[in-house]
C-alpha cells in the first residue's frame, strides 16, 4: 500500500457536467467512468467537486453515493460565479498540496484553460497532474501543461451518442442500388469513429525508442516508454488506436519490425529496442542501389531529390519508420556502416553521396 498513488480528485463540475450536456447529445455527468480510470492508477483519498449547487440538485445524490465533498459556491449579486470557483478550487489545491506530502497526484477536473498555471504550479511542487475534460470544451491549451490527460469521452463506460445528420432540403438524385445492411454498417461506424493511423504511431514509437537510447544509452523498457510518450502527449492512449494494453500495441509493432521487445529488469515490462539488422540493412542497401543506378560521370548524387527516388523503388519507404528523425540523419547512418559515402559540397551547395569504391 506505501508503494502506492495517493490521489487528490478535483472537479469544475459546472465546466464537466455542462460540457457534457452540450457535447454528448444532452447526456448527464457520470463520475463512475472516472473512478474507474483512476482506480487503475491509485488510491483516490480525496474527492471535492465545486459548484453552485442549486444549479445541479440531481446530481449531489450521484456525487454523495461516490462520498465526493460538495464545496458550495453560491452565485452572489454582480460576483462572478466561475471565477469564484476556480480561485477556491485552485487555493484548496496548492494548501493540499503543502499539507498532505503523501499526497502524490493531482486530477483536476475541468476543461477550462484558466487552470494551466495551478497545473505548472503543481509540477513544480513536484506533483504528478492527471487532467479531465470532455474533449469538445477543453482548451488546447490544458493538456499539454499536464503529465496525462484523460478525455471523459473516451473513457470506459461513457455513451457517446452518434453525431445526428445536419437537416436540409434533400437534393433530387437518382436512387441508388441498395447496398447491403453489413456494408451500411460498416461505413456507419467508420464515419462515426475515424480510426487512429497506426502508421504515424509506429513512427513516434520508433523515434522515442531512437532518442531514449541516444540520450541515456541505457535500456528502454515498455513502462518507460508510455511514460515518454505520455510526456510528449498527454492524451496518448493505446485503446484509440484499437489495442487492449500497451503490451498488445508493442507485440503489433514488433510484428511489422518496427521494434524487437526481450526480457526485460521484471516481468511483465519489456525491453524495447529498435531492430538492428533487418528493415534497416535493406534500406541501407537500398540506398546504395539506388546511387548506383542514379551516379553520374563522377559518381555522385545529390542529397536532395534522393528520397524521392528511393521511394519510385520502394514506395513504403519512411526513415522515420527506422527512428530517424529526418533523412540527412538516416544517410549519415548509412555512411557510418559503409554503405555508402557521403560528404559535403560548396559548389553543389548540397550533400554528395557516393558508392565507395
Amino acid at each position: 500500500m506505501d508503494q502506492e498513488d495517493r490521489i487528490a480528485l478535483f472537479l469544475d463540475y459546472e465546466n464537466l457536467a455542462l460540457g457534457a450536456r452540450e457535447h454528448l447529445g444532452g447526456g448527464t455527468f457520470d463520475l463512475r467512468p472516472i473512478a474507474d480510470a483512476l482506480a487503475e492508477r491509485g488510491r483516490v483519498v480525496v474527492r471535492r467537486a465545486y459548484a453552485d449547487w442549486s444549479y445541479f440538485d440531481e446530481d449531489r445524490r450521484m456525487l454523495t453515493r461516490s462520498h465526493v465533498e460538495l464545496i458550495e459556491i453560491p452565485q452572489r449579486m454582480g460576483a462572478s460565479r466561475k471565477n469564484a470557483a476556480d480561485i477556491k478550487m485552485a487555493v484548496d489545491a496548492i494548501e493540499l498540496a503543502f499539507e498532505r506530502d503523501y499526497i502524490s497526484t493531482f486530477v483536476i477536473g475541468t476543461g477550462d484553460s484558466d487552470f494551466t498555471p495551478l497545473v505548472h504550479k503543481l509540477r513544480e511542487l513536484n506533483k504528478r497532474v492527471i487532467g479531465v475534460g470532455v474533449e469538445k470544451s477543453t482548451s488546447k491549451l490544458l493538456p499539454p501543461a499536464c503529465d496525462e490527460f484523460l478525455y471523459y469521452d473516451r473513457l470506459e463506460g461513457v455513451e457517446v451518442p452518434p453525431a445526428r445528420p445536419k437537416r436540409g432540403r434533400p437534393a433530387r438524385t437518382p436512387s441508388p442500388e441498395p447496398q447491403p445492411v453489413e456494408q451500411e454498417i460498416e461505413a456507419q461506424a467508420a464515419a462515426e469513429e475515424p480510426a487512429r493511423d497506426v502508421d504515424s504511431l509506429a513512427v513516434l514509437v520508433a523515434q522515442t525508442v531512437a532518442g531514449m537510447q541516444g540520450s541515456s544509452g541505457g535500456e528502454v523498457t515498455a513502462s518507460t516508454l508510455k511514460r515518454a510518450l505520455r510526456r510528449k502527449d498527454p492524451t496518448f492512449s493505446e485503446s484509440d488506436y484499437g489495442f487492449r494494453t500497451f503490451g498488445e500495441l508493442l507485440r503489433h509493432l514488433a510484428g511489422r519490425n518496427v521494434i524487437e521487445l526481450a526480457e526485460g529488469p521484471a516481468k511483465g515490462d519489456p525491453e524495447v529496442t529498435l531492430p538492428e539488422h533487418g528493415d534497416r540493412e535493406a534500406a541501407f542497401a537500398l540506398v546504395r542501389s539506388v546511387v548506383q543506378d542514379l551516379a553520374g560521370a563522377d559518381g555522385t548524387v545529390a542529397l536532395s531529390g534522393l528520397k524521392n527516388q528511393l521511394r519510385r523503388v520502394r514506395p513504403d519507404f519512411s526513415e522515420k519508420k527506422l527512428g530517424y528523425r529526418g533523412f540527412l540523419q538516416f544517410c549519415r547512418a548509412a555512411a557510418t556502416g559503409g554503405a555508402v559515402d557521403l560528404r559535403w559540397s560548396d559548389e553543389a551547395d548540397d550533400y554528395l553521396i557516393t558508392v565507395p569504391g
